[in-house]
């Protein structure tokens, strides 16, 4: 395992913010967290970045105990924030110098990281440009390589398309791919657009309320349910949880002999679907 939690537990002002959360990461995934606002996932990533302390609980990552090892894990690891993290009157290398210099990195070895950076985010003509003068894709772009300069074994990015086009968030998604492809990089993906996470992750675990209520592989996940449709020639429609309702379901079916069924769908029709059933499709603010 990548990163392995058990128990993990976060108050914050006497409010629950994870409640005995446990939870498993393969090395070299990407991995999707999902989970309405208030869910507890930016918590955890803070929890996991040292960017706040837990209460209780075990975190390892990589081998390493988060309470013991806290520099053996920060060098291993980088944290793309939703904000951008650079400074927009520097130019794309005047950046990467400066971020680089804060890792330890030095001559030779820093001028690879940064040619590694600039080519894996496809950089290469806005070297010299100040990052203000940057669209929204391009600021992305600079983020994710600024994240890549200390050579993570484990990248987290949270929400790394948000505000940009079409065309530039399929770009950067296939960035990302291809630094989990190429480096094996165990990547933690967090997004409100269900489709990047469908497209990208091989697992994906729903937060909600401070547990984990799903995990599992995502073509398992989207599968995993109960709930199947029935449609008829007559273009009726009926659903049916047969995990709540067998005895039901099967009387149900008996009653269908005169009847001309189209089509009986098993599962839900996409990661939207199953994510907006699984939370109650409840607005969160």
């Amino acid at each position: 395992m990548s990163i392995e939690i058990k128990n993990l537990t976060k108050t914050y002002k006497k409010h629950l913010i994870l409640d005995n959360l446990n939870l498993s990461i393969q090395k070299g995934s990407i991995f999707g967290l999902l989970g309405p606002n208030g869910a507890g996932k930016t918590t955890l990533v803070s929890i996991l970045n040292f960017l706040i302390n837990k209460n209780s609980g075990q975190i390892n990552i990589e081998g390493f105990d988060l309470d013991k090892h806290g520099e053996n894990i920060k060098s291993i690891s980088s944290y793309v924030p939703q904000t951008y993290a650079f400074y927009p009157k520097l130019t794309t290398y005047e950046n990467l110098e400066f971020f680089g210099a804060l890792y330890g990195l030095k001559s030779n070895k820093l001028k690879e990281r940064i040619d590694y950076c600039i080519n894996a985010t496809s950089l290469e003509k806005y070297i010299n440009r100040q990052a203000y003068t940057y669209s929204g894709g391009l600021k992305r772009r600079l983020n994710i390589a600024i994240g890549l300069l200390n050579d993570p074994k484990i990248l987290y990015l949270d929400e790394p398309t948000v505000g940009i086009d079409p065309q530039s968030r399929k770009y950067i998604l296939n960035v990302i791919k291809n630094i989990n492809k190429k480096k094996k990089t165990t990547i933690i993906y967090t997004s409100h657009y269900m489709e990047e996470v469908e497209f990208l992750c091989d697992e994906i675990a729903i937060l909600d309320k401070g547990k984990i209520i799903l995990q599992d592989k995502k073509d398992d996940l989207i599968n995993k349910n109960s709930k199947i449709t029935i449609k008829f020639d007559d273009e009726t429609t009926t659903e049916i949880d047969i995990k709540n309702d067998y005895n039901k379901f099967t009387e149900y079916i008996k009653s269908l002999e005169n009847r001309n069924i189209k089509n009986i769908d098993f599962g839900y029709k996409n990661l939207e679907e199953m994510f907006l059933n699984l939370t109650k499709q409840d607005l969160r603010d």
